[in-house]
């Protein structure tokens, strides 16, 4: 299991509602809500998304610390009604994107499950138009299982692009690590989600 303390401690808590007097609410649910942080907005939120941005990357692993346009991307935060951090998703403009390659199949299913966990993904080398990239997406560990990160990338899809709401045939995934993998095909609903920024 990901151990959670460290992000727990310095994650977990909202600033003061008077601190956030332009917060973009973006989605409301019963148990909180999704702020949506642009590159205009002030500087104190965009110190929040920096801030939850390294601790994400630390949890996630990632190595590449850059966006590709800072300039345009979006930062969207599940914050609970106890002003909690619970999750988080960073979203930015892409052009293109590549479909995942479907693996074999397998009659064992608990074996199939395994090695969905551990193997590598490949991909398609023939790239198609895409509009967003969620470069991150992560959900505090002791939270998941609660639809988090599925309303954070339906709020996405919803306020990307002012007045449109994106297929999941225009949005793809960035590197995802194996549970990424899992999600972002439960989601999409199929197994040749689009994937982007891969390493080769």
């Amino acid at each position: 299991m990901t151990p959670v303390t460290l992000i727990g401690d310095i994650l977990i808590f909202f600033p003061a509602s008077q601190g956030w007097k332009k917060e973009r609410v973006v989605a409301e649910f019963w148990d909180g809500k999704i702020l949506m942080i642009c590159p205009e907005d002030p500087k104190y939120a965009l110190r929040k998304a920096e801030e939850v941005r390294e601790l994400v990357d630390a949890e996630l692993g990632f190595q590449q610390t850059n966006l590709h346009s800072p300039s345009r991307t979006r930062t969207y935060l599940y914050v609970t009604n106890d002003k909690k951090i619970v999750g988080c998703l960073i979203a930015e403009p892409i052009k293109q994107a590549f479909r995942v390659l479907a693996e074999l199949s397998t009659p064992d299913i608990r074996s199939m499950c395994a090695l969905e966990r551990h193997r590598a993904w490949r991909c398609s080398s023939e790239p198609q138009p895409a509009i967003c990239g969620v470069s991150r997406i992560w959900v505090f560990a002791l939270m998941r299982r609660k639809s988090i990160a599925s309303r954070l990338v339906d709020t996405m899809r919803s306020s990307f692009i002012y007045g449109s709401r994106l297929t999941t045939d225009e949005i793809a995934f960035s590197d995802p690590t194996p549970d990424g993998k899992l999600f972002a095909s439960n989601y999409c609903g199929v197994p040749d989600f689009l994937v982007y920024n891969f390493l080769s």
